[in-house]
């Protein structure tokens, strides 16, 4: 299996931006899709952007699309979420999720397998 640990999140003023950073071990990080997902105070854990293994393919959600973009360094086992023109309601717990099925992007929480202990990301107005 791949151990996920992320890093980058704190405190930021709205219109800020924050580099979130998701480095990998343990497995091949090039057999992995990766996503992004936040939860934020008393809700369900959504998601908010995915990679396909090579860094071919990408999807975000609409809250976050034209703000954000996920990349990947297959080579340095490490997933990025750039987050630009943060806005308060990015406020949440970020964290970095894996997946090893063979299908392409796929937003749904419940099919990434693996998953990272979460960094919070505060936007203050």
């Amino acid at each position: 299996q791949v151990q996920l640990v992320e890093s980058g999140g704190g405190l930021v003023q709205a219109g800020g931006s924050l580099r979130l950073s998701c480095a990998a071990s343990g497995r091949t990080f090039s057999n992995y899709h990766m996503g992004w997902f936040r939860q934020a105070p008393g809700k369900e854990r959504e998601f908010v952007a995915t990679i396909s293994r090579g860094g071919t393919r990408s999807a975000y959600a609409d809250s976050v699309k034209g703000r954000f973009t996920i990349s990947r360094d297959n080579a340095r086992n490490t997933a990025t979420l750039q987050m630009n023109n943060l806005k308060p309601e990015d406020t949440a717990v970020y964290y970095c999720a894996a997946r090893s099925d063979p299908f392409g992007i796929v937003v749904d929480t419940i099919r990434y397998h693996y998953w990272g202990q979460g960094t919070q990301v505060t936007v203050s107005s």
